[in-house]
């Protein structure tokens, strides 16, 4: 399995799940674990992701993203789990 985190942070707007879903389903990524809130109108959400069946390399998937948050206004970022635990391991 290829674990990638995925992380959307920006101002609450209509659709910002939906969207980002439509993508990951498109590229047949399926979701694993899904978190998110809404504090004070800013949207964050968490998810881990299995990349295994996708149709796209991570290089692909990670642009695919960044180019659909400047699309609908927030910030989305794509890492593979190895990466991100070695970041905040303590």
């Amino acid at each position: 399995m290829k674990k990638c985190v995925i992380t959307v942070v920006g101002k609450d707007t209509v659709g910002i799940i939906a969207k980002v879903c439509s993508y990951l389903a498109e590229t047949k990524i399926n979701i694993l674990d899904i978190s998110q809130t809404i504090v004070s109108g800013y949207f964050n959400m968490m998810m881990i992701v299995d990349t295994n069946e996708s149709v796209k390399n991570f290089d692909e998937i990670s642009g695919d993203l960044d180019k659909l948050g400047k699309e609908i206004g927030v910030s989305i970022k794509c890492q593979r789990e190895e990466i991100f635990d070695m970041m905040h391991r303590i």
